[in-house]
């Protein structure tokens, strides 16, 4: 149970960003064009996702030897340091909604859902690697919780996005309550890089240990 509200609040601090694809989430909401569809497709993108970069890492794991997981845990950690970097950059910052009401066909909404969700590279780093990578050394029992609850995360977020957006809007531009979302993210993923860095350390010492007891 630990593991699905790990997998929880991972995602969610990972998905609560002012990015292009939140506000086009909350815009379509807004303009109430097709929001089901909208929310259905990044939920499951995120899903699909959360379980490839699981799965990748599950399956290439047997292929890690310690100096790599070392490299992975070194990477992971300087991921999230830029991360919470720029969440510090952002504590300021305010965003503009378009409400401008135009017509747009089903199709044409739903390439631009899918554009503002595959055409991120963000989404590749923050599902794919980070998620996949976080869990690597996870039980196989672990990782699907994990996996299950980033995406709850994710299907909660992007439907109370956009069928919420009307009353979320005029929070959404305020600079104020970005401010206490990213302390709450920069806190959260403090607490990670506190908990990577241990499991390093240890992973480290290990190394150390055993390529001084073969010598």
């Amino acid at each position: 149970m630990e593991f699905l509200i790990l997998g929880f609040f991972t995602g969610l601090s990972l998905i609560l960003a002012i990015g292009a694809q939140n506000i086009f989430v909350i815009e379509q909401g807004l303009k109430k064009q097709y929001v089901f569809l909208v929310c259905l497709v990044c939920s499951v993108s995120d899903l699909l996702l959360i379980f490839l970069g699981i799965l990748l890492f599950h399956y290439f794991q047997q292929y890690f030897s310690a100096s790599i997981e070392l490299l992975l845990n070194v990477l992971l950690i300087i991921f999230l340091i830029y991360f919470i970097y720029s969440k510090i950059r952002t504590l300021q910052t305010n965003i503009n909604l378009s409400t401008t009401l135009e017509e747009i066909s089903l199709s044409e909404v739903l390439f631009k859902t899918l554009g503002f969700t595959y055409l991120n590279a963000h989404v590749y780093s923050d599902t794919v690697f980070f998620l996949g990578n976080f869990s690597k050394n996870f039980l196989i029992k672990e990782k699907v919780f994990f996996g299950i609850g980033a995406s709850i995360a994710s299907f909660i977020f992007f439907f109370f996005l956009g069928y919420l957006s009307n009353y979320l809007s005029k929070y959404a531009q305020s600079k104020k309550t970005w401010r206490y979302i990213n302390l709450f993210i920069i806190c959260f993923m403090s607490f990670l890089i506190m908990y990577i860095a241990k499991e390093t350390l240890i992973l480290f010492t290990s190394k150390i240990l055993r390529d001084n007891y073969v010598a």
